[in-house]
């Protein structure tokens, strides 16, 4: 009980810190630094804008599910908890994957530099970045992602963290496909090359 007492406390503030560090924070200061806005996925009828739409849905689970744990938890068995995942090394490990998640992705991102954008910017040719974590990872703000979304299931597993997870995972496995496509047209060999030194994910 004092686990998920202090779980009901921990998850909301690592979603702000996330949004703060990962998303709104450094986007913030992305564009004050380069004047560019970093966020490129728009609402067109793409492929691309309609994969930004679904991990907007994504965001909403992830809030909603960590709202109705954290601050009404009567309507928990509402969501589909699945009981014998709750466990308190389960929990434990969630907690883990989250916050180095934070850490993985605010690196990969510092790491990415003036090339960093959400979505596929179509009208700045920005650099391969190669060094850091992208030496063992082609997408590793992506991975840092995928992580964050199992630990979120870990700690609170139920049919909303499950499907954030599942669809999430789903859309970014899509979505790296669509960038690496972008990056193989802007730095052609460049980008063969390393696409065939350094794996997808790790």
């Amino acid at each position: 009980m004092e686990f998920e007492t202090a779980a009901r406390i921990l998850l909301p503030v690592y979603l702000v810190l996330f949004f703060v560090v990962a998303m709104a924070g450094r986007s913030y200061l992305f564009w004050k630094e380069t004047g560019i806005n970093p966020y490129k996925l728009g609402s067109t009828e793409s492929a691309h804008d309609l994969i930004g739409l679904f991990f907007r849905l994504v965001s909403f689970l992830v809030i909603f599910a960590t709202a109705i744990y954290s601050a009404v938890p009567a309507a928990y068995p509402y969501i589909g908890p699945i009981e014998w995942l709750h466990a308190w090394w389960v929990q434990t490990t969630g907690l883990v994957l989250l916050f180095a998640a934070l850490a993985w992705v605010s690196i990969a991102q510092i790491q990415m530099g003036r090339s960093w954008r959400i979505g596929i910017d179509e009208d700045v040719k920005t650099d391969l970045v190669s060094k850091g974590l992208f030496s063992v990872s082609r997408n590793p703000i992506f991975l840092g992602m995928r992580v964050l979304l199992l630990g979120l299931f870990l700690v609170t597993p139920n049919a909303l963290t499950l499907l954030a997870f599942g669809l999430g995972d789903v859309l970014m496995q899509v979505q790296v496909r669509l960038e690496e496509e972008h990056m193989q047209k802007l730095h052609g060999e460049e980008f063969e090359k390393y696409r065939k030194k350094v794996r997808r994910w790790i």
